[in-house]
């Protein structure tokens, strides 16, 4: 019976992000066993991983051969108790497939027979020697952050209290400002200006800075700043999980602001929700201490507590409505 064989391109979509072969090796250690170019020319673009056990045994029909392969202790032993010549064609034909990569795991043997039909294929095989299920989920979440969906928005991110704040305002409003006041007070800045956002996985997104604008502040009538070297290491971080985005626009007259925040509001970034305030700007406001209070609230909310339910029950109570 003639083999189905899926052979995966990168379409435009798969393409929009990829990383070199070479990442996950110096990220993981792995040992090179061939490799068809230099590692930093092989593109990785699939986030998933499989192992390849229907394959092996000659069902090709589901077979995607842009995800990376393990090879682990189940597929090893499978391959071993076959006869040679059975075993070469499995693997040949495995090799035919052309899988992005195959990673053998726990330091198992890699078979001469294989690395032959790599050869020919131009399949790369790695090796390390940590557990399958371990390695597995390394490299997923490796992938993962490397090729998450991204944007970039304009404004700053800061870690305050272990909370990532997102502040979000137009030119001028006075987000670097603030950023600099809470650098001051002990936190730490992640991206001025611009921020990087990536989608790591259903629920978390995660925010950086431009490499060329990292740990880099502008401030108007001074220029740019070098917060790592003014404030030392410990008053910068290269990414936080975005937990709560603050809308900082200037204070207008006769508005009507939450008073109370029995409303629960969120902003939609990469199609997941994250709460979200707005913070009206004005002279004789303190900014930094409202987003230190802003995380502490935000981080006992997560924790269960909400201080605005509590008060209106107690309210709803004195006023006999409830």
């Amino acid at each position: 019976m003639k083999t189905a064989i899926r052979k995966d391109e990168p379409t435009a979509m798969d393409a929009t992000y990829q990383i070199p072969l070479s990442v996950l090796i110096n990220e993981h250690k792995f040992e090179e066993i061939y490799l068809p170019a230099p590692a930093k020319d092989i593109s990785i673009y699939n986030p998933e991983v499989d192992r390849p056990a229907l394959a092996l045994s000659g069902f090709y029909e589901m077979f995607e051969a842009s995800r990376i392969q393990l090879i682990g202790q189940a597929e090893h032993t499978y391959l071993d108790m076959m006869e040679a010549d059975e075993r070469k064609y499995r693997l040949d034909q495995y090799m035919h497939a052309r899988p992005i990569t195959v990673i053998f795991t726990t330091g198992l043997e890699v078979y001469p027979e294989m690395i032959e039909a790599a050869k020919r294929e131009g399949v790369p095989i790695l090796r390390t020697h940590e557990k399958t299920s371990a390695i597995m989920a390394a490299v997923i979440a490796s992938l993962n952050r490397h090729l998450a969906p991204r944007i970039t928005r304009h404004g700053v991110l800061v870690e305050v209290y272990g909370e990532g704040l997102l502040l979000l305002g137009d030119s001028g409003v006075g987000k670097s400002e603030t950023a600099i006041e809470l650098v001051k007070r002990g936190h730490r800045l992640i991206a001025d200006d611009a921020v990087e956002i990536k989608r790591v996985s259903a629920i978390t997104l995660i925010g950086s800075a431009p490499e060329i604008i990292r740990h880099y502040v502008e401030l108007r009538g001074i220029g740019i700043i070098d917060v790592r070297r003014l404030f030392g290491m410990g008053a910068v971080k290269d990414t936080e999980r975005i937990d709560l985005v603050i809308n900082m626009e200037p204070w207008i007259q006769g508005k009507m602001y939450d008073r109370l925040g029995l409303d629960d509001q969120t902003v939609d970034i990469l199609g997941i929700k994250i709460p979200s305030i707005t913070v009206p700007v004005r002279p004789g406001r303190n900014l930094a201490i409202i987003l230190e209070i802003a995380a502490m609230n935000n981080r006992q909310k997560k924790m269960g507590y909400n201080t605005a339910e509590e008060f209106n029950k107690r309210l709803m109570s004195q006023m006999g409505l409830e």
